[in-house]
């Protein structure tokens, strides 16, 4: 495949990336990408991997496991569960991804830890916060996340690490109220250091706020091919 318009895409967005980092003055190593890959062929992982890329995210599960197994020869890849899990699909989840950012009920987290094999490192999980209330989004509301982060914490092969959150559209303001939740946390105890917020449309006000992975997809790949 022609990758010049990839390369071109990477390009411009790592000179968003840092320059939101120098506005928020912050570190460039505080922000990670992750390039969002649903609906893409293995093939546009392969060419991404080839620029440097290692973390994908993916939100559903057969067609990710179809294209791990495509992409089984690239041993470094990391993939990250972002999308709605369902418990049906737990068992497949704790076997073949390393990130889950999506939890958002204690019964979801109960069935990753039984099911993540011991030998494997524990999974890492973030919890999903319906932050601006929408009854079309998934996620735990406010209330409910000091129980939840402090149940899933507890449990084995689970490392808790931080929040998610997929806000309105131009609701930059949840950034900052995601962030002073997960400080709440800090301060009870709980030892969180990610946020996964911001997508393509909205990078800048989430790095500000204080984004540890930004999840990327049309400004990496381009228009999403349904």
């Amino acid at each position: 495949m022609n990758d010049t318009p990839l390369m071109e895409r990477q390009a411009r967005l790592q000179q968003r990336i840092c320059a939101a980092v120098d506005a928020a003055g912050r570190r460039r190593d505080q922000v990670h990408l992750l390039a969002v890959s649903k609906h893409q062929p293995a093939e546009s992982v392969r060419a991404l991997y080839a620029l440097g890329q290692r973390h994908f995210g993916e939100n559903y599960v057969q067609e990710a496991l179809a294209k791990q197994q495509q992409l089984s020869d690239l041993a470094d890849l990391t993939w990250h569960f972002i999308g709605p899990l369902q418990r049906n699909k737990t068992a497949a989840v704790a076997a073949h991804f390393s990130w889950v950012h999506s939890v958002d009920r204690l019964i979801l987290a109960q069935r990753l830890s039984e099911q993540r094999r011991d030998d494997l490192p524990p999974l890492q999980v973030c919890l999903q916060v319906n932050i601006s209330a929408e009854a079309s989004k998934s996620g735990c509301t406010c209330a409910e996340l000091p129980a939840l982060a402090a149940a899933v914490a507890a449990l084995p092969r689970l490392r808790l690490r931080g929040l998610m959150a997929l806000p309105a559209p131009g609701d930059h303001t949840a950034f900052q109220r995601l962030a002073a939740m997960q400080a709440e946390l800090v301060q009870s105890g709980q030892a969180l250091d990610t946020l996964s917020m911001g997508m393509s449309d909205d990078l800048e006000a989430a790095i500000a706020a204080g984004a540890s992975w930004i999840r990327i997809g049309s400004a990496l790949f381009g228009p999403r091919k349904a």
